[in-house]
């Protein structure tokens, strides 16, 4: 867990700088009429953070494995109208949540992260294993649409 806590907080760190070095424009340009803009989807790792929080807790106490309740991505972004919030906002947000995360990974015992959760298709994975999806999918929209220059 010690390494998924480091990457976390890599990205605590990190990420207001990246955000603050652009202009408005490019965090909220979408690339296409039906993409996200830098500003969204750094609302949808808020959104993932939340249901991720859920998760990580649920699945210690619940009956195994516990099922993995999908969620509208797109509604999440949508609804909460993260387009058109101010930066600070969402970075204050992010911030606040991954905190979170990192204090809820960190109480787990090492027994728990052998749990069991329904992912879906027929297939179970641990919770350790979700753990460390988790700063996967973080750093596959950092990496492949965050950091990613626009021609905003």
């Amino acid at each position: 867990m010690e390494d998924i806590i480091n990457g976390l907080i890599h990205w605590i760190q990190t990420l207001p700088k990246v955000y603050n070095s652009m202009s408005e424009t490019e965090i909220s340009n979408r690339p296409l009429p039906n993409k996200w803009s830098k500003k969204e989807i750094l609302g949808h790792l808020c959104d993932s953070a939340i249901n991720n929080i859920n998760r990580f807790i649920k699945i210690q106490y619940e009956e195994q494995p516990f099922v993995i309740q999908s969620y509208n991505q797109n509604q999440w972004v949508i609804i909460q109208n993260y387009q058109d919030r101010p930066l600070d906002e969402i970075l204050n947000l992010f911030l606040a949540l991954n905190k979170q995360i990192i204090n809820t990974i960190s109480n787990i015992p090492k027994e728990r992260l052998s749990n069991l959760c329904d992912i879906g298709n027929n297939q179970q994975k641990t919770l350790e294993w979700l753990v460390k999806d988790y700063l996967k999918h973080m750093e596959h929209h950092i990496n492949n649409q965050i950091l990613i220059k626009n021609n905003a």
